[in-house]
């Protein structure tokens, strides 16, 4: 998979809670991943002075940052998808969501809402950039512990850690959530194998989410000008990559035809050799002549495959799209939950495609998949799932593709 080298590799994870008398405590947490496995590098427990991180990480780790605590306003709704300032008014009345921060994390029928003062946020994002630190992400509360929970060895329906408390149904939805901050995990916490002290679940797991940013669905405050600091960085990356592959893959051809031209060569000495010292029969030297195209035949097949190119793929089957459907997100290669969470290491489902979208009927959606079923690389597809959303007044669908 050639997308995880396109992800940033070390990521500092910083959790600031500011109690209600203005007291600070911060935590952090530094991940390194190495291949599929992630490796903690480095925590750090218990400091009030943000200026004490450049002790424990440098300016190139990129920061996920979460906040908790005084500044930050908590609501359960009923589920929502979007939060705009028509139902931002019924969270905070009269108040005008361009001044604030907004989380959504949607579990279950219900919304967890989690807003913040832009200018209370971005007090602290400039902190670290004066700093030298490179902050990605800003995420709210306890909310992005969700995406570790797989990992973290918690048992019940009640999950307590480091004051925050949480309550879910037997279908792991969350059902309630509440902080106080004398309440403590009532065994010693493990992320995998390895032990985790409770007031480092928060920032391990923004630095995670941070890390695994392609492949989640990302809880965070959505700060347009961190996103555009992510996106730039992936790209960075991207090229950097793609370059060392395409000029890795011009040294081996190049050595291929090296190490081929040397070999027909001397082959074709030797046959010089033996053609200047011995008189040879017509069948003896149409033998020779014969050899000779065979091994110039060999060296002409040699080439390199490029490999799929799964942008091209993805080109045709939104070309082959009818109007009536709208597409909203294709994974390439998703990332196999089940299997990752057995064996502990990130899985990957290998020439498959998720394809999300909406259409207001499913007839459009059949004759778009009997559309892409003429392709001759497309192996097996089929519609996973179709449901109309009475609140987005729409059908809402997921195909898988195989290739």
């Amino acid at each position: 998979m050639l997308e995880q080298y396109y992800r940033i590799n070390q990521v500092a994870g910083i959790y600031i809670h500011q109690s209600n008398t203005g007291a600070v405590s911060i935590n952090a947490c530094g991940l390194i991943a190495k291949g599929n496995q992630l490796d903690i590098a480095k925590k750090v427990l218990d400091i009030t002075n943000i200026e004490d991180l450049k002790k424990h990480f440098s300016a190139k780790n990129p920061i996920a940052l979460n906040l908790s605590g005084k500044g930050i306003l908590y609501k359960q709704i009923e589920k929502v998808e979007i939060i705009d300032q028509s139902n931002f008014n019924q969270i905070l009345p009269n108040a005008n969501i361009d001044d604030f921060y907004v989380q959504n994390f949607v579990s279950g029928e219900n919304s967890f809402v989690s807003i913040i003062r832009k200018t209370e946020a971005d007090r602290w994002i400039n902190q670290l950039t004066a700093l030298g630190f490179t902050p990605m992400q800003l995420s709210l509360g306890v909310f992005p512990a969700q995406q570790i929970f797989s990992l973290l060895n918690v048992y019940g329906n009640e999950i307590k850690f480091n004051g925050h408390i949480i309550k879910r149904n037997e279908q792991q939805d969350w059902l309630n959530y509440h902080y106080n901050e004398t309440e403590l995990s009532p065994f010693a916490l493990k992320i995998e194998s390895e032990g985790i002290h409770e007031k480092l679940v928060l920032p391990y797991a923004a630095a995670f989410q941070l890390i695994l940013a392609n492949g989640l669905d990302v809880i965070d405050a959505n700060v347009p000008s961190l996103a555009q600091i992510f996106i730039s960085k992936q790209s960075e990356l991207e090229f950097k990559v793609k370059g060392a592959i395409i000029l890795g893959v011009f040294f081996v051809l190049l050595l291929i035809n090296f190490v081929v031209f040397s070999v027909l060569n001397s082959s074709n000495i030797k046959l010089t050799a033996q053609v200047s010292r011995f008189t040879q029969s017509t069948s003896t030297s149409q033998e020779i002549t014969q050899q000779i195209k065979q091994k110039e035949a060999l060296l002409q097949s040699l080439g390199w495959d490029g490999g799929i190119n799964k942008s091209s793929l993805i080109d045709q089957i939104a070309a082959l799209m009818p109007e009536e459907v709208s597409l909203k997100e294709v994974t390439v290669n998703p990332i196999d939950l089940n299997t990752s969470r057995t064996q502990k290491i990130l899985v990957f489902f290998n020439r498959k495609m998720n394809i999300i979208g909406s259409s207001d009927k499913i007839i459009p959606v059949n004759e778009w998949i009997a559309r892409m079923k003429i392709k001759p690389w497309v192996k097996n597809i089929q519609l996973e799932s179709y449901m109309f959303n009475s609140e987005l007044n729409t059908g809402q669908f997921i195909i898988t593709l195989n290739y």
